[in-house]
């Protein structure tokens, strides 16, 4: 059977385990249809990057299925029809990974991004100054010459 990854955002107002109750169901739904859930994770509330629904943050959870394709589109219909999920992704992948996403890893784990360490002194920018391309601007003053009054 293919493998697959869904991962879904739920309200806000949700408490965690009713949306730990969510991905229960769901799981439920694709066992139902022939398929099974390898793992689950939920990822607990995020903030999110725009408002869904009037809704500024959202719970997030991931499930790493087996399924055949009619067990995930029941699934799918049964999330876009459900209250509380606000957005849905399934994508199908090859193989899952092993261990825990992204997500759940600590961010000294992950290791993207590397030390800073000590910053050199910046001193003085060789970019900034006159060029020497353009001519003198003249005097500045705010006598526009002359000018007509308005009627």
């Amino acid at each position: 059977m293919p493998l697959y990854e869904h991962v879904f955002i739920s309200r806000q107002d949700l408490s965690s385990a009713q949306a730990e109750g969510l991905v229960e169901h769901f799981s439920t739904v694709l066992a139902d249809n022939g398929g099974k859930v390898i793992a689950s994770e939920y990822w607990g509330v995020k903030t999110m990057a725009y408002k869904i629904y009037k809704n500024r943050k959202g719970h997030y959870a991931l499930l790493r299925t087996d399924a055949p394709a009619p067990a995930v589109m029941e699934m799918e219909r049964l999330m876009r029809l459900h209250d509380d999920v606000m957005r849905v992704l399934t994508i199908k992948v090859d193989a899952h990974e092993d261990g825990p996403s992204v997500q759940m890893q600590k961010r000294d784990e992950r290791g993207d991004r590397g030390e800073r360490g000590d910053r050199p002194e910046r001193g003085e920018r060789p970019d900034r100054g006159d060029r020497g391309d353009r001519g003198d601007r003249g005097e500045r003053s705010f006598d526009r010459g002359d000018r007509h009054e308005r009627r």
